[in-house]
């Protein structure tokens, strides 16, 4: 399925969904951000996705890091909270669905780095290394927010 992004678009379709869901700035011992090559829209992204019922946001966080990147991870804190009406993702099967995500840091504890289904590369970089990759800007906002350390952003 493909994906849109729209951020404060005048030609951006309404929403028509709500739905919770986590992203994930995993860093290792060096310092270096886990990112993904998403599938759906060719950009890099850091992992995460919707929360599914019977779950805690916290629960979703580590189960997306699990099934996008191969990582076990252990939260360390909140990076911020998104929720910019302005921001929506546009689906080919007609749903729009506005952003609501909070964004956990955390660091690898166990398994092997590895691609899916949702993914056709993932590979960790420096900070420095970002600048230059194609992301939506609501991610690199949140890589931003992370690098800033001032405390969990409110966005």
């Amino acid at each position: 399925m493909g994906r849109r992004d729209y951020i404060n678009d005048p030609a951006a379709p309404e929403a028509n969904s709500l739905v919770p869901a986590a992203s994930v700035v995993v860093t290792n011992e060096d310092g270096l951000i886990l990112l993904q090559r998403r599938t759906d829209n060719d950009l890099w992204a850091l992992p995460g996705g919707t929360m599914d019922i019977g779950e805690t946001i916290s629960d979703c966080a580590r189960r997306e890091v699990r099934e996008e990147t191969g990582l076990d991870v252990e939260l360390q804190g909140i990076v911020g909270i998104y929720s910019d009406p302005g921001h929506v993702f546009a689906y080919d099967d007609g749903e729009v669905r506005q952003e609501f995500s909070i964004c956990f840091s955390a660091r690898p504890v166990a398994g092997t780095l590895t691609v899916s289904d949702e993914s056709h590369d993932v590979r960790y970089f420096a900070p420095a290394e970002i600048a230059d990759l194609p992301m939506v800007e609501s991610i690199r906002l949140r890589i931003t927010d992370y690098l800033a350390d001032r405390g969990p952003a409110l966005r």
